[in-house]
């Protein structure tokens, strides 16, 4: 059996969990979200999150002579990779682990060109890189504010009016520690 990680970092599963964030959605409503995914594949992707117990099923509702399922995130931390999983992986292995994560990236950006009339500026596309020297207080800080930001906005359900948007950080920290 797959381990959480190879389970949760599959681009289709990635793409899956992140729908399913913040709302119970059914397999058709999945579709609808994600048309690019052919139904066989979704199906066989949901089933493996449901039996590595990242995600579940909250609901049956009978429609036409069969049941059809809503799922959910089943505990929002089991959705992400925690410090233990992290700490005892090879640098082979974060390697691996940070290429999925960019490929996972790559894969959005190239969906979201892909639409006929896309318009980075009117559609608020950017990708920046900076460098900021902190100390630890400052890191400590910055992080904490950061997170309160994104708790904030990440809890916005969806709903007529809003788009989407998806928001990848990476830090790196240079190892020589300039004085």
């Amino acid at each position: 059996m797959e381990n959480t990680i190879d389970v949760i970092l599959h681009p289709v599963r990635i793409r899956i969990i992140q729908a399913l964030i913040n709302q119970q959605i059914t397999a058709q409503q999945l579709k609808e979200l994600l048309p690019d995914i052919p139904q066989a594949s979704l199906y066989r992707h949901l089933k493996k999150l449901v039996e590595a117990k990242i995600i579940h099923i909250v609901d049956e509702i009978p429609n036409r002579g069969t049941v059809e399922k809503v799922y959910s995130i089943n505990d929002p931390n089991k959705a992400v990779i925690g410090p233990e999983e992290l700490n005892k992986l090879s640098k082979e292995e974060h390697l691996g682990l940070f290429i999925k994560f960019m490929a996972n990236l790559m894969g959005e950006y190239e969906r979201y060109l892909s639409h006929e009339k896309f318009n980075l500026v009117n559609d608020g596309v950017s990708y920046r890189q900076t460098s900021m020297n902190l100390n630890e207080a400052e890191f400590a800080e910055f992080i904490k504010e950061m997170t309160a930001v994104y708790k904030k906005f990440s809890a916005n359900k969806p709903q007529t009016g809003r788009t989407r948007r998806t928001l990848a950080t990476i830090i790196i920290p240079n190892q020589t520690k300039e004085q």
